[in-house]
């Protein structure tokens, strides 16, 4: 599986943004999907995921209530919808899949990773 992750940019707070991870590769509906995100400084941290079949989703709690994780199974995609963007939520998103089909809040359980997408929430 191939990841692109793309809808990266720069907004002010209160702003929205929605991120897409377009993936190849004919196995896209059986994995799990998930959003991690590195801020600089920081360590790697789970954002949200998506179950294999959509039924499943997990936030972590600073993106609870503010972000929406979805996916489309026709176009390979998985979005990440943020709304109320706060500075602290500048970071660089990576899109992963987990090929378990859960969709873990564990980045060791997500083979594969696309390139990252830089999100720049201004104050």
């Amino acid at each position: 599986v191939q990841l692109q992750a793309s809808g990266g940019g720069l907004v002010q707070a209160g702003g929205s943004l929605r991120l897409s991870c377009a993936a190849s590769g004919r196995t896209f509906s059986t994995y799990g999907m998930g959003w991690f995100r590195q801020a600089p400084g920081k360590e790697h941290e789970f954002v949200a995921a998506i179950s294999w079949d959509g039924g499943k989703t997990t936030y972590a709690d600073s993106a609870k209530g503010r972000f929406t994780i979805s996916r489309d199974f026709a176009k390979n995609t998985v979005y990440l919808q943020m709304s109320t963007l706060k500075p602290e939520d500048t970071a660089i998103y990576y899109c992963a899949a987990d090929s378990s089909g859960y969709g873990s809040s564990y980045p060791q359980t997500y083979m594969y990773w696309g390139q990252g997408t830089l999100v720049t929430v201004s104050s």
